[in-house]
């Protein structure tokens, strides 16, 4: 298991969030978590500060708990980093929250948000990490899209197809 490393700490813990977070979705009016158990994998595109791009591939499984509770485990890889989160999140109303683990690097944090429709709109929070990221679910595919004030990493880009 490799050490914390402060300076991929932004990029490996707004990936992990960021991907984690998809599953929160909307995938009908009665619960952003509907729908969503099983496995799911996709890729995508990391923005670094340089103008650098890497890509990385995920894979997921999703456990709802109930309508209002999700819990999901995650890996992924790119040329750079391997990671693996465990999240655990809640709905109420069109309100969602919770909080991630990413064990690789041993970091955590939490989510806050609103569902609406077919998207979500959350902020990411994690020791120094402050990022935005929207969701967005149609049928069997998710699209995630992350902004951070990062100074390392500017944004990732992922979807993500239900297997």
């Amino acid at each position: 298991m490799p050490l914390f490393d402060c300076a991929r700490w932004p990029l490996t813990a707004v990936v992990l969030a960021s991907i984690g977070l998809a599953a929160a979705a909307p995938a009908s009016a009665a619960s952003p978590f509907a729908g969503l158990s099983g496995s799911w994998s996709g890729g995508g595109q990391i923005r670094l500060e340089n103008g650098r791009s890497e890509s990385i591939r995920c894979s997921a499984h999703y456990a709802p708990r109930g309508g209002a509770a999700l819990g999901l485990a995650l890996r992924c890889a790119s040329a750079s980093n391997r990671i693996e989160l465990r999240a655990s999140l809640a709905s109420s109303g069109d309100r969602v929250s919770g909080s991630w683990e990413e064990r690789s690097y041993n970091a955590s944090g939490n989510v806050s948000g609103l569902a609406s429709g077919n998207s979500l709109r959350l902020s990411i929070s994690g020791g120094a990490l402050s990022a935005f990221m929207v969701v967005r679910t149609t049928g069997g595919s998710q699209s995630i899209s992350v902004r951070t004030d990062s100074a390392a990493l500017k944004g990732v880009n992922i979807s993500l197809r239900r297997n």
